[in-house]
């Protein structure tokens, strides 16, 4: 067994980031900073309001951009999700190739998965999904093997977004439990926490290890407009937590151990994939044996760092320059 070894599972999609305003949000009815399940139709029409535009097109999906990145900054990674038997499957197998991870993806008889991310001026993207043969993704998909030889288990709230998705989840809890595999959880959306809020809250405190939220999240989370209050009610039922603060940089707590991690004044250019990118700095740098409030250190700077740059990953040559910064022994 890999000492560094995540397993991640997650919804393997093409990011197709599109910069809009303010005004053409409202014109098409789309919550600003929101990911919203929506049907190939729907995604034609916002396509379509746009065909004048120069739209960009990448390999993402939440869960996967967080293992990528893993694997390019040299935690062992294995990335477990269905795709499509199409070009953008292939676009996708390639970039996983390309950035060191190991492939758990499988291929149905289907489109595969992508999100139309509209980024306004300020940096915010309002995500419009369809998940494709991400639906279908089912316990049968789990490589077990893997799985129980590896040392975390990282997933996030969109798995909930379909009954044989969460199904899947349940049995690799199952599989984490039995091996002792930390598990880690990122609630992911704001509208995720909203529809599971009750079933987030057990499965935190009956099942997980790591929690990753941000502000908004863990306000709903608690029904609380204090985050000192809800980060307490946190500290109450989880033993690790990363809580994003955007701007006001992170708290990270550990067996009640309490840090703050500053930010640097930064100009944002695309929140696209900040929450991704703080995760995978904070699973690579605990993978590493570095302590929680290092972990948050690194966690914030990889966030910092995607934000100043458009979409949700980072070019392969731009990530062995972060690894080699920050795990420079």
């Amino acid at each position: 067994m890999n000492a560094d070894f995540v397993f991640g599972i997650g919804n393997p999609l093409i990011d197709i980031t599109i910069t809009a305003t303010d005004e053409d949000l409202i014109s098409l009815g789309i919550n600003k900073g929101t990911m919203e399940l929506v049907d190939e139709k729907r995604q034609k029409e916002i396509f379509d309001y746009f065909q004048s535009s120069e739209p960009r097109f990448n390999p993402g999906g939440s869960a996967p951009n967080t293992i990528l990145a893993c694997a390019a900054l040299g935690a062992h990674s294995h990335i477990s999700g269905k795709i499509g038997k199409d070009h953008f499957a292939d676009i996708y197998l390639k970039r996983v190739n390309q950035y060191g991870a190991d492939s758990g993806l499988v291929q149905g008889n289907g489109t595969t998965g992508s999100s139309i991310i509209l980024v306004t001026p300020d940096g915010e993207r309002s995500m419009n999904t369809h998940l494709g043969m991400c639906r279908e993704y089912s316990s049968d998909n789990i490589d077990v093997k893997k799985l129980s030889g590896s040392n975390y288990l990282y997933f996030t709230g969109y798995m909930w977004d379909t009954e044989s998705q969460k199904s899947a989840i349940q049995k690799a809890i199952s599989v984490a439990h039995e091996n002792k595999i930390k598990i880690v959880f990122d609630i992911a959306d704001p509208f995720v926490v909203e529809r599971n809020r009750n079933e987030f809250l057990e499965l935190i405190k009956n099942d997980v290890d790591i929690v990753f939220a941000n502000h908004v999240e863990l306000k709903i989370l608690f029904n609380s407009e204090s985050i000192e209050h809800a980060t307490n009610g946190l500290i109450d039922i989880v033993d690790s937590a990363g809580i994003k603060l955007g701007k006001k940089g992170s708290i990270i707590f550990n067996k009640k151990n309490k840090y703050t991690i500053k930010p640097k004044p930064i100009l944002a250019l695309d929140s696209t994939g900040a929450g991704d990118m703080y995760a995978a700095g904070f699973l690579a740098s605990i993978s590493k044996k570095n302590d929680y409030e290092e972990a948050g250190k690194v966690a914030v700077q990889l966030a910092e760092e995607i934000i100043q740059i458009q979409g949700a990953q980072f070019e392969k040559s731009e990530m062995d320059k972060l690894k080699s910064n920050i795990f420079c022994t």
